[in-house]
């Protein structure tokens, strides 16, 4: 009994998600905005991944980011010094950004700026490789990261992530050559458990891999259509 009650609170959460999740995209389709949500394990380079993208990108496409951490505004900071809209939220005890919380960061994102003026959204969830996967928030795209110096097999020790993800990035490959990692191994395990998935590794140090990255990035974003008011 307590076994399934449990599974049912767990259903329950995530069908709440669910529902806040549609209303946040449905904001997003309203605006024309083209929104991905950016996970990984601790680590694992977003925060230098965006920064770069951020460097690259902005100034041809109007980019906005949501930025989640348990408890610090520093990778907040880090990129607000691209001159980019940048929403912090800090979740406290919760290890992932859930729609809701994300639904706060559009409301005061559209406070504070015209979303009709925006051609992308990137939530930057907080660092878990396990919980950021099973909550949507409204995206359009997952993309998930997962860095060399992890190893091989967490695609497979860690599925949810990997299977739920548009892109994969395997970050940090500068440092492949100094540690027991095979990228094709990564990738082999990684289609294992999606076939279906993009990869694109990468150096955010170097900058290998970085202009295949930035063409997958434009070619989600969609024209802007005409703004409807947050309610």
């Amino acid at each position: 009994m307590h076994q399934s009650t449990d599974t049912a609170i767990g259903l329950n959460l995530l069908h709440a998600n669910q529902a806040g999740a549609d209303h946040n995209r449905a904001h997003f389709d309203e605006w024309g905005i083209t929104c991905l949500n950016v996970m990984s394990s601790p680590g694992a380079g977003k925060t230098a991944l965006l920064e770069k993208t951020l460097a690259a990108l902005s100034p041809t496409l109007r980019i906005a980011v949501i930025e989640g951490d348990m408890t610090t505004e520093l990778d907040a900071d880090r990129l607000r010094q691209y001159g980019v809209p940048v929403i912090a939220i800090n979740t406290g005890r919760s290890c992932h950004l859930d729609s809701r919380m994300v639904a706060g960061g559009i409301h005061t994102l559209a406070h504070e700026h015209n979303p009709a003026e925006l051609d992308l959204v990137v939530v930057e969830n907080v660092g878990n490789l396990v919980c950021p996967a099973e909550f949507e928030v409204g995206e359009h795209a997952k993309v998930a990261l997962l860095s060399v110096t992890e190893g091989e097999d967490k695609p497979l020790k860690y599925p949810v992530m990997f299977r739920e993800a548009d892109v994969l990035l395997i970050t940090k490959i500068d440092l492949a050559p100094y540690l027991d990692v095979n990228l094709a191994h990564i990738e082999a395990n990684a289609r294992q458990v999606n076939p279906h998935v993009t990869i694109i590794p990468v150096s955010a140090k170097t900058g290998e891999g970085l202009d295949v990255w930035y063409q997958w990035v434009t070619s989600t974003v969609r024209q802007p259509l005409p703004i409807a008011a947050v309610h």
